[in-house]
């Protein structure tokens, strides 16, 4: 007989495996990653976060609405998964946008092991800098499908975040560009995008 887990934060840095964690009850009020085989823990995002996720979601989903031929699928309830690493990995960024989402496909036959992502968006939160700044940096270098990586830092002003940007030149990330608020970024990778770094205008 298979023992159900339950699990929280108290549990953060357990080894588990896939199958544990399919069938583990999981504490809510938390975000949990699987990071080389081991459980992360962070809480539920604050307002700020929210507010900031929401405002960079509309823009790229209602782009994906119009340039379906560029990424067709946006979400902020995903996961990506790097196949590479020794143990089992399976970040969760905060958003995902996808070249070739699968939409003509019965909604259960996709699985997230299926994906691949293009673009992948972290917002750094004060007490999780380091995972958004240096882990995810090189576990989403890992994923050769990923064009860009790009983390909004609402630290020092939630309402005047500034955006740094990683692009792929081959395996690897060129230098990162740093964005400031009120500044737009554009990418000839989204034609006709622009991103001013303002989430409240």
């Amino acid at each position: 007989m298979t023992t159900i887990l339950k699990l929280g934060p108290a549990d953060h840095g357990r080894t588990i495996t896939p199958e544990e964690a399919r069938t583990a009850r999981w504490q809510e009020g938390y975000r949990y990653e699987i990071i080389d085989g081991k459980i992360y823990v962070t809480p539920i995002p604050n307002l700020p976060h929210d507010r900031i996720l929401r405002w960079l979601y509309r823009r790229l989903d209602r782009y994906a609405e119009r340039h379906s031929s560029v990424i067709n699928y946006v979400t902020s309830n995903g996961k990506v998964i790097v196949e590479d690493r020794p143990e089992w990995t399976e970040p969760e960024p905060d958003l995902i946008a996808f070249h070739d989402f699968p939409l003509d496909l019965p909604m259960d036959e996709v699985r997230w092991e299926d994906l691949t992502p293009v673009l992948v968006v972290e917002i750094i939160s004060e007490d999780y800098a380091e995972k958004d700044l240096e882990r995810n940096v090189e576990l989403y270098e890992e994923i050769p499908s990923i064009r860009e990586y790009w983390i909004i830092d609402p630290r020092t002003d939630p309402d005047r975040p500034t955006l740094l940007v990683y692009r792929r030149r081959g395996q690897r990330w060129q230098k990162p560009i740093l964005v400031p608020f009120g500044a737009t970024y554009t990418t000839r990778w989204l034609p006709n995008f622009s991103l001013r770094v303002a989430p409240r205008s």
